[in-house]
Formats: C-alpha cells, sequence, structure tokens
C-alpha cells in the first residue's frame, strides 16, 4: 500500500500563520501536523509516500520532509498548481500509485489510534474504497455519510444545509486505483472543484465495494487556530513525561516532557501538561501552564503562558499573560518598560486582537 499526503492549500482561516508557510507544518506539541500523517502511514506499513504541494510555499515542505531518509520512509512529492479539489489532487498521483491500493490522508487531520487497524481491514475485505467516519456536532461543515436501513453506505454528500446523518468523513480514504476511473469522469462542482465524495458516489452507484469505518478515538481538522489549540490540548494529553535535560530543583507539576539542553532557571514553575522544545531557555520570573508548547531556542524572560503554542525561535519578556495563543516561529513581545503604558502592533491582514 502506498500514501497520499495532501499538502496544499492556502490556509487562510490561518492567517497570518500561513502567511510564512503551510498550515500543515504548524506544530502541535512542536511537531508539524503533517509529520503525524507521515509517521501514522509508516506506523501502517506504508513505505512510499507522495506529497501534494502548493499554494503556500511548497519549497518548506520539500526543506524539511527531504527524500523522507531521516523519518524513514521514501518521500516523493507533486506540484498541484492550483486548488482544484481533494480529487483532482489524487488524480495527479495516479503514475506514482500504479497498481497498488492507497491510502488518502489530509495533511492537516490529525487521529488517535492511527490507521493501522482500519489499512489492515481495508485489505482483508478487499473494498473497492474505503472511508473513515467521524460523529461531529456539525456535519454540515463536512462532507456526510447516508446509511440504509441496514447500515450499508448509500450516499456521500458535499457539505449538505441539510445533513442525512451526523458521520463526517474525515478526509483519510483508502482506495484501489479505480478511484483514477471515476475522477476522469468527474466535472467541477458548485464551488468550481472536483469533489472526491462525488468520485466515491460513481462506485457506489455502479455497484462497487464501499466499506466505512468509524472513528473510535479522537479525530481532528486543524482549519482554525481555536482547532489547532484543541489539537494541541489532545495530543499532550496523550504525552508521557520525559526530561531530556536535567532540571532538578525547578518546579515541575504533572506531566512535562523537556528537551535536550534546555536551561530552566529555580523560581520557574512548569505545570503539564507541556513541552519544552530543544534548547529552550526558561528564566526565573517564569510559569507555563498546562496544555502549552515551547519550540526549540525559544527564550522565556519573565511572564505567564497558559493553553499555548510558542513555536522555535521566539523571546518572551512581558508583565502579564499569554492565553490561548499560537505565537509564529522568531517573534519577540516584550513589555513596554519606557515611556507611556500601551500597545505597540504590527499585525498582518485577516488577524484578530484581544488585549
Amino acid at each position: 500500500m502506498k500514501g497520499v499526503i495532501l499538502h496544499g492549500g492556502h490556509g487562510t482561516r490561518l492567517r497570518p500563520l500561513t502567511h510564512t508557510g503551510p498550515k500543515q507544518l504548524i506544530p502541535v506539541a512542536n511537531k508539524p501536523i503533517s509529520q503525524y500523517v507521515l509517521e501514522d502511514l509508516k506506523n501502517a506499513g506504508v513505505k512510499d509516500v507522495v506529497f501534494i504541494v502548493g499554494g503556500t510555499m511548497p519549497e518548506k515542505v520539500r526543506d524539511y520532509y527531504g527524500d523522507g531518509t531521516k523519518f524513514g520512509i521514501n518521500v516523493n512529492y507533486v506540484e498541484q498548481n492550483k486548488p482544484g479539489g481533494i480529487a483532482q489532487a489524487v488524480g495527479l498521483t495516479e503514475s506514482f500509485v500504479g497498481n497498488n491500493d492507497f491510502v488518502v490522508y489530509l495533511g492537516d487531520n490529525l487521529l488517535r489510534g492511527g490507521i493501522t487497524d482500519i489499512a489492515k481491514a481495508f485489505e482483508q475485505k478487499k473494498f473497492d474504497a474505503m472511508v473513515l467516519l467521524c460523529k461531529v456536532e456539525h456535519p454540515q461543515q463536512f462532507g456526510v455519510a447516508e446509511f440504509d436501513k441496514q447500515g450499508k453506505l448509500q450516499r456521500l454528500v458535499e457539505k449538505p444545509k441539510e445533513p442525512p446523518s451526523n458521520y463526517a468523513l474525515t478526509g483519510i480514504y483508502f482506495f484501489t486505483p479505480l478511484i483514477f476511473k471515476m475522477i476522469k469522469k468527474l466535472k467541477p462542482s458548485w464551488r468550481g472543484e472536483l469533489e472526491i465524495t462525488e468520485a466515491i458516489q460513481m462506485l457506489l452507484e455502479e455497484g462497487y465495494h464501499v466499506g466505512y469505518r468509524i472513528v473510535e478515538g479522537w479525530w481532528k481538522d486543524t482549519g482554525t487556530v481555536e482547532d489547532i489549540l484543541e489539537a494541541n490540548i489532545l495530543v499532550l494529553d496523550d504525552m508521557e513525561p520525559s526530561l531530556e535535560t536535567d532540571v532538578d530543583g525547578v518546579c515541575l507539576q504533572g506531566r512535562v516532557s523537556v528537551g535536550k539542553n534546555v536551561t530552566v532557571s529555580k523560581g520557574a514553575m512548569i505545570r503539564g501538561p507541556t513541552v519544552i522544545g530543544e534548547g529552550a531557555v526558561i528564566d526565573s520570573e517564569v510559569y507555563i501552564g498546562p496544555y502549552t508548547s515551547i519550540g526549540k531556542n525559544t527564550h522565556i524572560k519573565k511572564g505567564e503562558i497558559e493553553n499555548s503554542i510558542v513555536m522555535e525561535g521566539c523571546v518572551i519578556d512581558i508583565d502579564t499573560k499569554i492565553l490561548d495563543s499560537v505565537i509564529g516561529a522568531q517573534t519577540e513581545i516584550a513589555t513596554n518598560q519606557k515611556g507611556p503604558k500601551g500597545h505597540k502592533l504590527i499585525v498582518g491582514e485577516n488577524s484578530r486582537i484581544v488585549l
């Protein structure tokens, strides 16, 4: 089985974070979201993966993953010049897939428990396609499954105004090469895209064997800042504590993971679940609260940080608290020590600030 990771899109709902890189490289618990996807595929026995890149700085994807050697998996790349839907992206992989079964995995999805058992079921049942579903509160935001009275998958509908069920497509699909035949028949939807739901619907209508599995753990589509922070909470909740640096005498509470070459001064307090990246420096007048990820080589000089993601290379020196925030790499945040108190801001478009 081969793997296809969709790594395109403009990430407009995550601006300004996505002005400088793809949304799939935003870190959750100090690891890019798409790296969780790659590792899940590897754990399922997939040895060859292709990234569909395009949109926002695809070169950063290539720089990070390379040929996959450091991740123990073969990595290839295909350009999607213009966003044209998931089905269009999948269609670009036909020569890569060849005669193999394959799994398509959206690069901004996180799945607790992984796909190993699901991949085995797909091969054992000899499905022509299989979709992974999750029960959600607002199904109209997703592709939605409809079942017959026997519980058999009957229809898939993309973002319906009146959903036929609460079971949404997760963005993880298992296919045989038969799907390419269906994709070639597609016409653009009202959104101007080739919909993968329509291609799977064709399989159903033509009598092919389409199965489904329902997510037993949690699944997270990280399309917004709020989603990313929630994903950070979910991943940290599953994290095992580890200390790669000796921090004796420092107040650590709960499950805390500390990377290599970290400096934490006495007087600082770190409350887990929290992860501190390699080379970070935490000074004495600092409180880092639960559900926080501090990126590598970041220096927290003063202040409180809680339920937040601070990416690598940041410097923070404040007299207040940072809460429910995502802070991009190489950012400096400081309290105004001179002159009248106030806020000096340089803010990208589509931002939201609460002071």
